[in-house]
This record gives structure tokens, sequence and C-alpha cells, in this order.
């Protein structure tokens, strides 16, 4: 069995912002990437969306479906895994290094997508294929390469 790794780093610096690809990048509870717009903590709120986390396959499949081609970054996702299915449910702990990540939702795709290709909206909603939302609990560098490990599958919903 191949290891889980991390694939991919992204960020952008505001919400239309040109995605930034990275090789390492910080992740902290008070800022998710260093450097992404969306992962900055806001006291009195979730927080439920510091860092967004999407599957090589699961991007590699929308592609393949739709036969077209574009990079993972489009998805505008931070974190590409590779060897690792993501845990579907909210609870669920991700290890990659120091860095901890709580998955609290699926990471529902917008109409962005299909003004990168029609229908890529669709094909990212099928079976958590858009990937997955995550809050920091505890931070660290990351690394393209790095092993990621499910620390915890989090509970089932009642």
């Amino acid at each position: 069995m191949t290891a889980a790794t991390l694939a991919g780093i992204a960020r952008h610096a505001a919400p239309r912002a040109a995605m930034e690809t990275l090789e390492r990048a910080l992740i902290t509870p008070e800022l998710g990437v260093e450097g992404d717009c969306k992962g900055v903590f806001k006291p009195g709120k979730r927080n439920r969306r510091q860092v967004t986390l999407i599957e090589v396959g699961d991007w590699a499949a929308a592609m393949a479906e739709l036969e077209a081609d574009l990079p993972w970054w489009s998805r505008r996702a931070n974190l590409l895994v590779e060897g690792l299915d993501l845990p579907q449910r909210a609870g669920a702990i991700l290890r990659i290094g120091a860095v901890r990540l709580e998955i609290t939702t699926e990471c529902d795709p917008c109409e962005r997508m299909d003004a990168l290709i029609p229908g890529l909206q669709a094909a990212l909603r099928l079976d958590w294929r858009g990937g997955a939302c995550a809050r920091v609990l505890s931070g660290g560098m990351v690394a393209i390469g790095d092993t990621i490990a499910i620390e915890s599958f989090g509970e089932l919903a009642a």
C-alpha cells in the first residue's frame, strides 16, 4: 500500500485572485494556509473553511468525465492529497507532520466551476468530489511529499 501524501499546496491572497502554487507552506490556527484569504480565524465564527482539500483521484475523475485537462488548483483548494480517501464526515482528524486538521464539511463547488468548464460544478458534486473543508487544530510547516494520516474518523451522523 502506498502512503498517502501531500501532492500540492496552493493559496490565493484575495477571493478572486489567481492561485499561487507552493512547495511548502505554514499552516496555523490563526491564519489557515499563511497568505490565503480564506483561512484567517474569525472570533465568534465557526471557521469551518480555514483549509480546503481535494483528492487527486476525484479531480482526475471530474476532468475525465468532462474530457478536460485543468490543473487541480483551478478548483481553488489549498491542499491536494494523493493516496487517501478523505473522510466524508465532520470531526475526522487528519495529520500532516505537526499540522492537525479537523474535517468540518463537504466543500461544495460553486458556480465559478461552471465558468471554467460547463458541467464542472455538477461533476464535483458527486460523492464529495469537490473536496473537504477543515479547521486547523494545530499548526506547522507542510511540504509537498509529506505523509498524510487519518488520526480519527470522527463520529457518524445520527
